[in-house]
């Protein structure tokens, strides 16, 4: 078994076409992948520690499976982590132990940028974002491979000068305009498309008023937003198990599955009067899926093997 760094990955340059072929690869064949809901360990409130097995294809197990877990413990830093074990689901080898907060990161970002494109109202033109760390930078890396043939206006929320180095770090986007909002309801009204990184809100931040028709609102790490829940006219959640566990889910008015819109199998936006909330729900077929493709790329001889092997000969206790 081999150890796959955060450095390993990093080093391979993954292009941003890449990962978002990937997500629509698992987007267009999810439903041939096996992907249980994830256990939630929460020991105290604020704190979580998620497991997540995934086969990626159960018509091609060469695809591979594994397990991804991920904690957040805010006093941490990053309070955020994740590994990954994969597994040869034919030969019961496992292949690599990796550090997955660059999968996490990615997938999480690019699976974003691609919901705003496929639920956002025709021709959208302003998004907004609050929480500006890694997964909305890899947002708009998403935004920036899909969107080229027009302008894009950003608005991003102040938090302690994230805002200008955000602006920094995507200057070269020429058709991106950044701008700087001070509150929440100004990052919500007015805007096409919501899109929110932030990792843990203890209650819901926006009252109703201020969430306009034909509004789409991406909430990243499902907090945040649950009175949406209650007059959002469609939901679209990435599995559709998990989102039973919701609150409000009875009180959906319409609930449906995003890979069944991709697949053309039910409509997604139908005009540009609905407000659409997607909840992306992380499933771990996608974090198994990048790490499968980044183990292929990378070059075994120079990894550190971690040399877990079974015993060679059967044995009792």
């Amino acid at each position: 078994m081999k150890l796959i760094t955060h450095e390993d990955i990093v080093n391979l340059n993954i292009s941003t076409k890449d990962c978002l072929s990937w997500v629509e690869d698992m987007l267009l064949n999810k439903k041939q992948s096996y992907n249980p809901t994830k256990i939630h360990l929460r020991p105290y409130d604020g704190v979580f520690c998620n497991i997540m097995p995934a086969i990626v294809s159960k018509q091609d197990l060469s695809r591979g499976m594994g397990l991804k877990v991920v904690t957040r413990f805010p006093n941490r830093e990053p309070s955020l982590d994740s590994k990954l074990l994969l597994v040869d689901p034919q030969t019961g080898e496992y292949l690599a132990l990796m550090d997955a907060n660059w999968i996490t990161t990615m997938r999480t970002g690019i699976i974003a940028a691609h919901s705003v494109n496929l639920f956002s109202k025709k021709n959208f033109s302003t998004i907004s974002i609050m929480g500006l760390g890694n997964t909305a930078r890899a947002t708009i890396l998403g935004l920036a491979e899909i969107i080229q043939d027009r302008n894009i206006t950003v608005k991003l929320l102040k938090y302690k000068g994230q805002e200008e180095l955000f602006v920094k770090r995507f200057s070269y986007l020429k058709n991106f305009k950044f701008e700087y909002v001070d509150s929440y309801i100004d990052a919500i009204k007015d805007v096409d498309t919501v899109i929110s990184a932030v990792t843990y809100f203890k209650d819901d931040i926006c009252s109703d008023e201020y969430f306009d028709k034909g509004i789409t609102l991406i909430p990243i790490h499902t907090r945040g937003f649950t009175n949406c829940d209650l007059f959002f006219d469609k939901i679209f959640v990435a599995d559709i198990n998990p989102a039973k566990e919701f609150k409000y889910f009875d009180k959906f008015k319409y609930v449906a599955e995003t890979n069944d819109v991709v697949n053309g199998i039910i409509p997604g936006r139908e005009n540009d009067e609905e407000r659409i909330l997607v909840y992306n729900m992380g499933l771990a077929i996608n974090d198994i899926n990048f790490g499968m493709h980044i183990y292929s790329m990378l070059d075994k001889s120079k990894l550190l093997d971690l040399d877990f092997k079974l015993p060679n000969e059967k044995f009792y206790i």
